[in-house]
């Protein structure tokens, strides 16, 4: 039985090194490559996904994460839209992991033409991405609902209760798209016209559930999708290969 168990295992290396094979023939036979990533990108910079819920969450807070994070919450329970937003979204200590550091490299090269991110982190910009399109905005911008002054994460992480403006008393709002708001229409466009013209669309750390960035990768009019993620998703029948696994530890192999 363990003999089994071994041989198993042992084959299901075998499969996967051999994925990571195809990903890097289809990487070094292009110079137009789009990444479009998630929150298993950022998972593994030891960032946790604000919709991961445990018995520890529901001792803190009476409603869950989409609720707090909505239009309607930030308008009506500011204080409380806040506690949340300071313990979950911002975790300013993290770094850029192997995925960020490849997908950066790549564009350095000239092989990637953009990264199409649904994170709020800005560790694409920390690893030297200079072409990054965040379609849910950024926890690093923040900016007073009335004068419209910038504000950094550290001013947001450090305020009492809900933050304001030091010049006019106005609110501070984080750029970062909540539920109930649509995303920024240039970015949308632009996040179109690269899926659009693109050779290779690798699409990472995403379950391509939360919609309507999960849409986009239907402009995809290539013959290379590749999905690389630790569990399935809806879209695998469609790719043109498929890589289960750790998206930093698969990057760092490339």
């Amino acid at each position: 039985m363990l003999c089994a168990l071994i041989c198993g295992l042992l084959a299901e290396m075998g499969v996967k090194m051999n994925q990571i094979e195809k990903l890097k023939e289809i990487v070094d036979g292009t110079d137009n490559i789009v990444f479009f990533g998630g929150a298993g990108v950022s998972t593994e910079s030891g960032i946790p996904d604000f919709r991961s819920v445990d018995g520890l969450y529901n001792q803190k807070y009476d409603y869950p994460p989409e609720t707090i994070l909505s239009h309607t919450f930030y308008r009506s329970r500011p204080e409380e839209f806040f506690r949340f937003y300071k313990d979950k979204m911002l975790c300013l200590g993290a770094k850029p992991n192997a995925a960020h550091l490849k997908l950066a490299k790549w564009e350095q090269e000239g092989k990637l033409k953009a990264v199409i991110t649904q994170n709020i982190d800005g560790l694409h910009q920390a690893a030297g991405s200079k072409r990054v399109l965040e379609l849910h905005g950024s926890v690093l911008r923040n900016y007073c609902e009335k004068c419209g002054k910038f504000f950094d994460a550290e001013y947001m992480l450090h305020a009492d209760g809900v933050p304001k403006c030091d010049e006019c008393g106005g609110a501070v709002k984080p750029d970062v798209v909540l539920y109930e708001e649509g995303l920024d229409d240039k970015t949308l466009r632009d996040a179109i016209s690269y899926i659009r013209n693109a050779d290779v669309l690798i699409i990472g750390g995403t379950s391509l559930v939360v919609y309507p960035a999960a849409g986009l990768i239907d402009y995809y009019n290539g013959n290379k999708l590749v999905l690389v993620n630790k569990t399935p998703t809806a879209r695998d029948g469609a790719a043109d290969l498929v890589v289960q696994g750790s998206i930093g530890e698969i990057f760092a192999a490339l």
